[in-house]
């Protein structure tokens, strides 16, 4: 008897927003899989749906994927074949899945890609932002002390920075990049990227900032955020000042502590007040 052929997994890149973006590959590796690994089986099924396909759902999000994996790379040792998206653009971009790619790779499964939109890049090849180097981050801490603290860890990095935000901090993160990356710093936000109400605005960050605290309109929907990396000495003068700032106002008036850390890193003290 011939030995079980395994099956593969397919890591299928689904729209961001217009649905017409998923492409005919995706289109016919979804109608043949024997099942569909979704991070929302609500929103996937809508998907589905628009593009006539019936294929059975099962949920992989962040709170089973680790329990889950083991299970879905049995079925695929089996002889079945999977197909794993997000909610939109390229699974693993900010999205569950790498336990379950790593769990198959392990098992000697084949995992082949189907790519696709992703809001990382559709918002890098638009932002006229240097592009050849550049780091993503994903999403920001939640609360301000621990975004300003990450902040300040990238605020000396040359390459242009990417950075997802969600609607109901989109004003406040923005604010605390133009705190500790100055305010002058060019920047990018990209907003609803192929939906109905997309829009990209460019400018400092200060721009940036008083153009969505006028326009509630702006803050609304889903984020990508792309920041011109540092441009040199005089960046890294101010970054190092910012960080010593950071930790002296804890034991010094703001004033004194400003007044000390431009003396020891060589950046101009209004650089640092009140960042």
């Amino acid at each position: 008897m011939p030995a079980q052929t395994a099956g593969t997994l397919h890591v299928v890149a689904t729209p961001i927003g217009n649905l017409s973006d998923l492409s005919p590959r995706a289109v016919a590796t979804l109608r043949e899989v024997d099942a569909v690994c979704a991070e929302d089986t609500r929103r996937s099924r809508q998907l589905l749906a628009h593009h006539g396909i019936e294929r059975p759902l099962v949920a992989l999000h962040e709170h089973n994927e680790a329990e889950a994996a083991d299970q879905l790379v049995a079925r695929m040792a089996a002889g079945e074949s999977l197909a794993l998206v997000s909610d939109a653009g390229t699974p693993l971009v900010s999205d569950p899945g790498f336990r379950l790619v790593r769990a198959a790779r392990r098992a000697g499964i084949r995992v082949s890609p189907v790519p696709g939109p992703s809001a990382l890049i559709a918002g890098l090849s638009v932002a006229g932002l240097p592009s050849d180097r550049f780091v993503f981050e994903g999403f920001l801490p939640a609360k301000s002390a621990a975004r300003r603290q990450r902040l300040l860890q990238l605020a000396g990095e040359t390459r242009t920075l990417v950075f997802y935000e969600s609607s109901h901090r989109i004003e406040a993160a923005l604010g605390d990049m133009a705190a500790i990356f100055g305010g002058e710093r060019q920047a990018v936000v990209a907003r609803e990227l192929t939906k109905l109400f997309e829009t990209v605005l460019d400018g400092s960050l200060d721009e940036l900032l008083a153009r969505l605290a006028g326009d509630a309109n702006q803050r609304k929907g889903e984020f990508v955020v792309l920041v011109h990396g540092a441009a040199g000495d005089a960046d890294a003068a101010v970054v190092e000042g910012r960080r010593l700032y950071a930790v002296l106002q804890q034991h010094l008036p703001p004033s004194t502590a400003a007044k000390v850390s431009a003396e020891l890193s060589g950046a101009p003290r209004k650089s640092l007040y009140g960042g």
